[in-house]
Parts: structure tokens; sequence; C-alpha cells
């Protein structure tokens, strides 16, 4: 914070004009007032339309439902993985989104993944409860955790609470931030020969309940 010393005038000394610092303000303040706001990247577009599930897949029997204008995944009877999957593929692309992990939290992003069935191949940006590694990066039937957050940064996840996660993924590299803390920055050949959908998992097990909005992804090129 910048903090400004008092003006003391002199009693016999008059000031005449504005002075150089306030000409500079009115500069600035012009400026701003006469500029147009800044416009929307045309290649960033919202995934979840907040009505319904259009422009998405659902793979297993897990419940996929919109609740309030948010996307809700929740266990269903079978209690098995689960994935809503994007029709488009992705390349290189910065994907945002908010969730909210109402019960055992254990769910991910994937990116540059293909399904068949409940059968995922990709890679995935760690949803979970706390302690388990949210934001870091790993590889689905493969070689497993490629990348975990330092232990420290645990304490950005809000359980509970909306979160914001950002995924940023070009050509070989994958970065993830939490609450706008970076978590993981990884570099890996395999990834960078893939082209895949981006899906949201439900973890096996039962008991998983996680609110999702503000999905928007931006193509890179």
């Amino acid at each position: 914070m910048l903090h400004s010393t008092p003006l003391t005038l002199h009693p016999r000394r008059r000031l005449y004009g504005p002075g150089p610092l306030l000409l500079l303000m009115g500069v600035l303040v012009s400026g701003c007032a006469s500029s147009s706001p800044a416009t929307p990247s045309p290649n960033r577009q919202a995934l979840f339309n907040g009505k319904n599930l259009e422009g998405w897949r659902v793979h297993g029997t897990e419940r996929w439902f919109v609740d309030g204008g948010d996307l809700v995944c929740e266990s269903g009877p079978d209690a098995a993985y689960g994935y809503l999957a994007t029709e488009k593929t992705y390349r290189d692309f910065e994907l945002t989104l908010e969730f909210k992990q109402e019960a055992d939290g254990n769910s991910g992003v994937f990116f540059r993944s293909s399904i068949e069935g409940t059968r995922i191949s990709g890679w995935q940006a760690e949803v979970a409860p706390p302690g388990h590694n949210t934001g870091g990066i790993y590889e689905s039937y493969g070689r497993g955790w490629l990348i975990q957050p330092e232990a420290e940064k645990d304490s950005v996840l809000r359980m509970g609470a909306w979160n914001t996660m950002k995924l940023r993924v070009v050509g070989d590299r994958v970065t993830t931030w939490l609450n706008g803390i970076e978590m993981i920055d990884l570099a890996d050949e395999a990834i960078g020969k893939a082209e895949g959908v981006i899906a949201l998992q439900i973890h096996d097990g039962g008991g998983i309940k996680v609110r999702w909005r503000n999905l928007f992804v931006e193509v890179l090129e």
C-alpha cells in the first residue's frame, strides 16, 4: 500500500494549478474511463450450459445431473467408476472450473483421454479430499502418479466450499492451479503425443458427491 504525506502549505504561500502529480492522476483516470472493456477470447467456450448435459456423454451408471445451475456427480447404487466426457476432443487448452466436495470428494478432471465403457486411458488432474494430492497428475492404467503437489500446499484445498481449479495443457507441459496457487508443473513426453476428451470422474466406493460450475475451456493455438 502506498502512503502519501499530507501537503502542508505555508500561510503566505499560494498553490497555483493542480501540480504535476494531480495532472498525471487526471490523465490516468481519463485513460481508464475512455478505454473499452476487454474483449473475451473467441476461443473461450463454456463447457456446461447450467441447464442440461448437452455436449457431454455419460459413461457408467453413476449419477450426473443438474441442480440449481450446478453440475452434480453422485455415487449410484453400483458405487462404481463413472465419467462425464466432452463430445469434442482437445489438445492444447486452458480449462477453468469450480468444484465443491459435499461428501467424500474423490473425483478428478481427465484430459487428452479416451474412454471405452468405464475404462479410461489418459491423465487426471486429481480432485480429492484433504491429504490426497488435489492438483497432482495421475496416469490411469499406466504409470500411476506422475507428480504430486508439495505437502504444504494441501491446505490450499477448501473442503466443503467452492474451489477454483485451472488446468493448462500445451504440448508436453501440464500446469495446475488451485485457488490461485500453482500446484504442479510437469513436462511429459507421452502427454505431449496425445489428444482426447476432457472428462470429470466419480471414483468408485460410493458415498461421493461433488458439485461443479463455471466450466470454461480456451483452445490455445
